[in-house]
C-alpha cells in the first residue's frame, strides 16, 4: 500500500488545518490507521489512531479535545482535523497503516506496529 499525506501548511496559533492521507490498493477499510508527528530534533511520536471499524479515535493526551481522526473508506482516506493549533504542534505529520488485517487496536502508540508510512506533511504553527 502507498500512503500520500497532504494538507499541511502555515497557520497562526488558534487556527485549524485538516490533514488527509490517501491510500492506494485494496482492503483499506480492514486496517487501522494512525497519525504520528516529528518535530525538529525530536523523536516521532503518536498523535491519533482509528481502528479499521471506525468509531471514536484514540489520542495523545496533548491533542485530546483539539484533534479529531476520521476515515472515509469509500475514498480510501483518513483525516486529521486539527483545531486550536499551538506552536508546539509544529511538526511533520505522518500517516501510517497498522499491521494486521482487522486487528484490535493493541498498542497503537508503538511505531513498530505500523507497516506502511506516508511521506509526511509539514505543519507550522506561528505564535
Amino acid at each position: 500500500v502507498q500512503l500520500q499525506a497532504s494538507g499541511g501548511g502555515l497557520v497562526q496559533a488558534g487556527g485549524s488545518l485538516r490533514l488527509s492521507c490517501a491510500a492506494s490498493g485494496r482492503a483499506f477499510s480492514s486496517y487501522g490507521m494512525g497519525w504520528f508527528r516529528q518535530a525538529p530534533g525530536k523523536d516521532r511520536e503518536f498523535v491519533a489512531f482509528i481502528s479499521w471499524s471506525g468509531g471514536n479515535g484514540y489520542y495523545e493526551e496533548s491533542v485530546k479535545g483539539r484533534f479529531a481522526i476520521s476515515r472515509d473508506n469509500a475514498k480510501n482516506t483518513v483525516y486529521l482535523q486539527m483545531n486550536s493549533l499551538k506552536p508546539e504542534d509544529t511538526a511533520v505529520y505522518y500517516c501510517a497503516r497498522r499491521i494486521g488485517w482487522r486487528s484490535s487496536p493493541g498498542d497503537y502508540r508503538d511505531l513498530n506496529g505500523y507497516d506502511s508510512w506516508g511521506q509526511g506533511t509539514l505543519v507550522t504553527v506561528s505564535s
